[in-house]
């Protein structure tokens, strides 16, 4: 069974939906096992992380039990509990505690807008804070910042508890996570404004704005193939299997397609941690640059591009002259002297200033009671070109 493309009920709710009137029609009895995802992911032809995360919601509200390497299965006493009971579930879930009241939109005293983010560890987080600002210096909105620590719990409270200080919209960076956070969700149900930065939910229709992840990649790794390099590693420490990381990861493997190279799935660097306060010489990445394996290294964040040349030098390796690195985004404030890592911006200001453009016309349709519009921008990335990649050297090959 095809989903129904035309429909405006988001895929993740149309699975649910799916599933739950098999099991109130007792088409699957209890304790029955649910099909795979990978069939779900076939009979609905959608992503794995929209079937995980039906899946969740439905094991959530208590249709489901799963049991890790066996599967899901249909809860005992399911039928009994289906009917009234279950009807309209998803409106009645609750995102807060029920005394929380969303704020009334007219309001005429100055309003709160929440940032919802991982971390504030780089200038990439804070070039994406002054664009978000440079447009709501000029509202009648202010911010307010909560930092998650990349921790969907965290995530979760931040939420709630922004909505608890009366907080009329959300700009949500969100965690490095296999599936969504439910109170993300939550929102798009309750129809609360809220704007996604960095990243966007397959199969979930809502405002985002990023920068475009495949495109980069692809720059990156056709300007280190231009210089000769052909073994090119791709970093991420994030062991998450997030969409940011998988675009990337599409476009670093397109261009090696595209030119008719075989892939090197060892060049391919995502299942590590990083301890950034400690140079482990027996860590996997240590001994990976220390190999000399690859010649260039294309890093997912800008604060491993940094670890990378730090662990470069200390094994003895010049940069880029015995390797080259280039990082997304620039580990420097880009105002001084000190910017030399070759970069792919990914337009942090402007992509802050659109989210929060975004936010602001939606708040101010939802005053005037008019229809709002879904808005989705992916930002054009751009290749910049400084000291830390160069020509290979024949003699490291």
């Amino acid at each position: 069974m095809q989903n129904n493309q035309n429909s405006r009920t988001p895929l993740y709710l149309q699975i649910q939906e799916y599933y739950k009137n098999q099991i109130s029609s007792k088409k699957l009895s209890e304790h029955e096992k649910i099909p795979p995802e990978r069939e779900i992911m076939e009979k609905f032809n959608v992503s794995r992380i929209t079937v995980a995360n039906a899946l969740a919601e439905l094991a959530k509200e208590g249709w489901i039990y799963r049991i890790p390497g066996k599967g899901s299965f249909v809860q005992e006493g399911i039928h009994r509990l289906t009917g009234k009971n279950m009807e309209n579930d998803l409106d009645r879930k609750v995102l807060m505690d029920e005394s929380i009241q969303i704020p009334a939109p007219n309001s005429s005293k100055r309003k709160m807008i929440g940032l919802i983010m991982p971390s504030v560890d780089d200038f990439f987080a804070i070039r994406l804070i002054n664009g978000i600002k440079k447009v709501l210096n000029q509202s009648d909105y202010y911010l307010v910042i909560m930092l998650t620590d990349n921790s969907k719990e965290s995530e979760r409270e931040a939420i709630r508890e922004l909505l608890r200080m009366q907080a009329v919209g959300l700009l949500i960076f969100p965690i490095d996570a296999e599936t969504y956070n439910d109170d993300i969700l939550e929102l798009k149900v309750r129809h609360f404004p809220f704007v996604l930065i960095d990243r966007y939910l397959p199969g979930v229709e809502t405002n985002y704005v990023n920068s475009d992840s495949v495109s980069g990649a692809k720059l990156a790794v056709n300007h280190l193939w231009d210089l000769g390099h052909r073994n090119i590693a791709i970093c991420s420490d994030s062991a998450l299997p997030t969409i940011t990381v998988e675009d990337r990861i599409k476009g670093y493997m397109d261009v090696f397609k595209e030119k008719g190279a075989m892939i090197n799935p060892s060049l391919i660097l995502t299942d590590f941690r990083v301890n950034y306060g400690n140079m482990d010489d027996d860590h996997p990445l240590y001994r990976f640059i220390a190999s000399q394996y690859a010649s260039a290294y294309i890093t997912l964040n800008a604060k491993l591009g940094l670890h990378i040349s730090r662990l470069a030098k200390r094994i003895g390796l010049k940069v880029p002259e015995d390797v080259s690195i280039l990082t997304f985004d620039d580990p420097s404030s880009g105002y001084d002297e000190f910017s030399v890592y070759t970069h792919i911006s990914q337009s942090e200001q402007e992509m802050g200033q659109e989210a929060a453009k975004i936010l602001v016309e939606m708040l101010d349709k939802q005053k005037n009671n008019t229809r709002i519009e879904y808005k989705k921008i992916n930002l054009t990335p751009k290749l910049i070109v400084k000291e830390t990649t160069g020509v290979l050297n024949k003699s490291k090959s």
